[in-house]
C-alpha cells in the first residue's frame, strides 16, 4: 500500500509510481491516468492561484461526479485551501445556509446542470446575503488553468490543520458543518483499503456525489491501492448497467438505494439473459450511509454476484468508524456493519446513561483518528461530545462479544407513544421482509392522545398490489411484533424522499402526513 501524510502528497507519489495507469473514467467520456490527473491538478492550482486562492482561502464548490470535480479537489489540496465540497442536489436553502456560515471567497459551480441554473442561484444568494467578497467561478467540465511554475512550494498540513468543511445531509434540520483534516480523510481511507483488500486490479463504480465526504476518502484509498474509478454523474440504473459493465467495475457502491437498484437491474436483465450477470465483474458491493433490509446481503450475493454487501458505518463528523471485511462470516455480513476500524474506540451508552453490556442496545459513542475537529458552529460542540470526549453519534446499536456492530435505530427515530419508546427501525426491518414491499419508512406523527402515533410509509414492489392496513397489522403480529408497536396508520407512496447518501428525509414525510 502506498501511503502519505497528506492527500496531495499521495497524489504525487502515485503519479511517480504509476504515471500511465488509469485512475479516472467518467460518464462524459473523460479518461485520466495518474500522471494526467496530477498535471491537470497543477494547472488548475495555477489558474486558481491567479484568482487569488492561497493557503487557507475558503473555497466552496458544487460540481457533479466528473473527473473535473476530482481535479478541482486535488488542485485545492495543492494550494492548501480550505475547501467546502457541496452536494450537487443542494439548492438555495442549503447552499445559502452554508455560504452565510463560512463566507467563502470563491464559489465554483457549473453554469447549468440537470436542468438547474447554478449561476443564477449563486447570484441570488450572494445578493441576498450581502456576500460582496464572494466571487462565482463557473466550471462546466473546464476549470481555470495556468502555468504551474507560478505556484509556491507545497507545504504539507500539520496533523490537526483545517483543510475541509463538510456539511451533513440535514434530514431533520439545517445542515451541520464539520471541520475536517487530511489526517481524518487518510485514516478512513487506510481502514477501507484494508477491510476491502483493495488491489490495483479493482475498479470502483462511483454513483454517488464525490462532494460527499466519501469522495476524497475514495480518492485516497484508490491512490493507496493503485486502482481506478468509474464515475457516474447521475445515478440511473440503465446507465449504470451499461457503464459499469463496459468498464468491468469490481466494486459496486455505495449504499442501500444503489444496491436495490442493482438488484432490480439484475432481475430485469435475467429475463432476457437467463443465467447471465448484469454486472459480471462485481467482486463485492461496498455500502454504508443508510439502513439496509436484512435480506439484502444474501440477495446481492446470490443474484447480482460476488461476495454480497460489505457494509460500514460512520457519519460526516466521523466517517467509516466500522467496516466489514471480506473475511467476515456470512452471519455478520447479513446484518452487521463490521467491527471498529483501526484506532477507533467505541462505547455503548444505554438510554438510562450507563455503559451497556455486550449486545445491549444503547447510543454508540466514538473517539477516532477520523473524527472532525469540531463543528463550524462551536456552540454545537458541547452537546456533541460527552464528558469523556466521546462523540455522541445519535445512532442506537449493539456491539457483540466478537466486536461486530449492529445499528438498531436513531435516537431521533425513537417514537414515544404513550410514554413508551418504539424503534422505527425495528418495524421497518419487519416490513422490508414482506414480498410486496419495495421500500419503507416508519415515522412518528404528532397525536394529542398518544403524544406520537406510529405511521408506516410504504412503497409497493413493482407490479404488486399495495399492502393494506389490516394485512400489514396481521403480518407484523405474525412476525412477533408487540401490539404496542403496531403502526396505527399506513400510507402508500410511489417513492420515499432520500438525501444523496440514501437516508430517508423523514421530516418531509412527517410534514406530508401529520394532519
Amino acid at each position: 500500500m502506498l501511503d502519505a501524510q497528506s492527500v496531495w502528497e499521495l497524489i504525487e507519489r502515485r503519479a511517480e509510481a504509476d504515471l500511465g495507469r488509469e485512475l479516472l473514467v467518467d460518464s462524459g467520456g473523460s479518461r485520466m491516468t495518474n500522471g494526467e490527473f496530477r498535471d491537470a491538478a497543477l494547472r488548475t492550482a495555477a489558474g486558481l492561484h491567479g484568482l487569488g486562492v492561497r493557503q487557507g482561502t475558503v473555497v466552496s464548490w458544487q460540481l457533479p461526479t466528473w473527473n473535473a470535480g476530482y481535479v478541482l479537489m486535488a488542485a485545492l489540496c495543492r494550494l492548501g485551501a480550505v475547501q467546502n465540497p457541496i452536494i450537487p442536489i443542494y439548492r438555495d436553502r442549503e447552499v445559502g445556509f452554508i455560504v452565510r456560515q463560512i463566507r467563502p471567497e470563491i464559489v465554483i459551480t457549473p453554469t447549468e446542470f440537470g436542468g438547474f441554473d447554478f449561476a443564477a442561484m449563486v447570484a441570488r444568494l450572494t445578493e441576498e446575503i450581502g456576500a460582496t467578497g464572494t466571487r462565482h467561478v463557473p466550471a462546466d467540465r473546464t476549470l481555470p488553468e495556468g502555468d504551474p511554475a507560478v505556484l509556491p512550494p507545497y507545504r504539507a498540513p500539520s496533523e490537526r490543520e483545517l483543510r475541509w468543511y463538510f456539511y451533513s445531509s440535514g434530514t431533520t434540520a439545517d445542515p451541520k458543518g464539520a471541520r475536517h483534516t487530511d489526517t481524518a480523510i487518510l485514516a478512513a481511507a487506510r481502514g477501507m483499503h484494508a477491510c476491502l483488500e483493495l488491489t490495483p486490479e479493482d475498479i470502483n463504480g462511483m454513483a454517488f456525489p464525490l462532494t460527499h465526504i466519501a469522495g476524497p476518502i475514495w480518492l485516497a484509498a484508490s491512490l493507496m491501492a493503485g486502482m481506478s474509478n468509474v464515475l457516474l454523474d447521475r445515478f440511473d440504473p440503465a446507465a449504470a448497467v451499461e457503464l459499469f459493465g463496459r468498464e468491468k467495475v469490481t466494486l459496486g457502491g455505495s449504499g442501500t438505494p444503489f444496491h436495490l437498484a442493482y438488484l432490480k437491474a439484475q432481475r430485469e436483465f435475467a429475463l432476457t439473459h437467463p443465467g447471465e450477470r448484469a454486472f459480471p465483474s462485481f467482486r463485492l458491493c461496498n455500502g454504508g450511509g443508510a439502513p439496509r433490509p436484512a435480506t439484502l446481503h444474501a440477495q446481492i450475493r446470490d443474484e447480482v454476484g460476488g461476495l454480497g454487501v460489505v457494509a460500514g458505518w460512520g457519519l460526516t463528523e466521523a466517517p467509516i468508524l466500522t467496516m466489514s471485511t471480506v473475511h467476515d462470516p456470512q452471519t455478520a455480513l447479513d446484518d452487521s456493519e463490521g467491527r471498529p476500524m483501526p484506532g477507533v474506540q467505541l462505547r455503548v451508552v444505554t438510554l438510562e446513561g450507563k455503559l451497556a453490556d455486550a449486545a445491549e442496545e444503547g447510543e454508540l459513542r466514538a473517539k477516532a483518528p477520523q473524527m472532525m475537529l469540531g463543528y463550524v458552529d462551536p456552540a454545537l460542540d458541547a452537546e456533541a461530545f460527552d464528558a469523556d470526549g466521546y462523540f455522541r453519534t445519535g445512532d442506537l446499536g449493539t456491539v457483540d462479544a466478537d466486536g461486530f456492530v449492529r445499528i438498531t435505530g436513531r435516537l431521533k427515530d425513537i417514537i414515544i407513544r404513550k410514554g413508551e419508546n418504539i424503534s422505527a427501525k425495528e418495524i421497518e426491518d419487519q416490513l422490508f421482509t414482506h414480498p410486496r414491499v419495495a421500500d419503507v419508512a416508519v415515522i412518528g406523527l404528532p397525536d394529542v392522545e398518544r403524544g406520537e402515533r406510529v405511521c408506516a410509509v410504504v412503497v409497493a414492489a413493482e407490479g404488486a398490489a399495495a399492502l393494506g392496513f389490516v394485512e400489514m397489522v396481521e403480518f407484523l403480529k405474525a412476525a412477533g411484533l408487540m401490539t404496542q408497536k403496531l403502526p396505527e396508520q399506513l400510507e402508500v407512496v410511489e417513492t420515499l424522499p432520500r438525501n444523496p447518501t440514501g437516508k430517508v428525509i423523514k421530516r418531509d414525510l412527517v410534514a406530508r402526513f401529520k394532519d
